[in-house]
């Protein structure tokens, strides 16, 4: 997919951070929006950010974690717009908890979303954009589907599985010949709010010291706008890259990644060890 503009793009997440970046980018460059997120007044905001772009905007409150409900909207999408060629399923939350504390229901609600949320969207959407003529599929995996870090084992599978799920995809449709290609994407910190609305279990202590700080020190590690990220997406789907790393931090993870996993997880696990032993501050 070299050019957007006349081609119709359903995005799931885009109420708040990279899915609105993703919507409004979109709609400059010429792209109808079929918009999603279970957040209705985060959608509305987007979809009031992109009108005046000369596009048809669709939106659809969507729990992507509800298997009918997206493929309901899959159909309602192509009866809407009579075709989709760009799915983007960006939908996510995230959880801190160690493997030992985390409840089931918690790791169930997170890969409810992060995984099964992508293979639903994939599958509803996939026959639909091979009908289309000219189709690709943006499944958003993380730095942390790269290398794993304590107290988000939940997260850490997730987007590990996002990794190998759309990897083997992409191959069957090149040995298929198909007229759809897949693209994975592993953002770095990026300054949205998914930190600050991730579930924080108290068991983070155990790894990382204070809740809290752990989140604000990592929310100062978010060096890429939403902006950015959108654009280095957009142009890995012009491209038609297997993955794309988001951000200089991303890159320096990918590096990291390649290293053997003793020596990166040693580190961490020394960097990890400090942290618990600071006293409390204030984040």
């Amino acid at each position: 997919m070299k050019e957007f503009r006349g081609r119709v793009a359903a995005l799931t997440g885009a109420g708040s951070g990279i899915g609105r970046a993703l919507a409004k980018a979109l709609a400059r460059r010429g792209a109808h929006l079929a918009l999603s997120d279970i957040d209705d007044n985060g959608l509305a905001e987007t979809v009031a950010q992109c009108r005046g772009s000369g596009v048809n905007i669709t939106s659809s409150r969507l729990d992507v974690a509800d298997r009918d409900a997206v493929c309901s909207w899959a159909d309602g999408v192509v009866a809407d717009h009579r075709r989709v060629n760009l799915l983007i399923n960006n939908a996510g939350v995230a959880l801190g908890a160690t493997v030992e504390s985390v409840s089931y229901e918690d790791f169930e609600w997170l890969m409810n979303i992060d995984f099964w949320g992508v293979v639903y969207g994939t599958k509803a959407f996939l026959p639909y954009l091979k009908q289309s003529g000219e189709g690709h599929i943006v499944n958003l995996s993380s730095v942390f589907g790269l290398i794993s870090v304590p107290a988000q084992s939940a997260y850490n599978a997730a987007k590990f599985a996002v990794r190998g799920f759309s990897d083997s995809l992409r191959m069957e449709l090149e040995i298929e010949g198909a007229n759809v290609s897949v693209t994975t994407i592993h953002p770095g910190g990026i300054k949205t709010n998914i930190a600050r609305n991730a579930r924080i279990h108290a068991s983070v202590r155990d790894v990382a010291g204070n809740p809290e700080r752990s989140v604000s020190d990592f929310e100062r590690a978010f060096i890429t706008s939403p902006e950015k990220a959108a654009a280095q997406i957009l142009m890995a789907v012009q491209r038609d890259r297997r993955r794309a790393l988001i951000g200089p931090d991303a890159k320096a993870i990918d590096f990291i990644s390649r290293l053997p996993a003793t020596v990166y997880q040693s580190v961490l696990t020394r960097g990890a060890t400090r942290l618990r032993r600071q006293p409390d501050r204030e984040p």
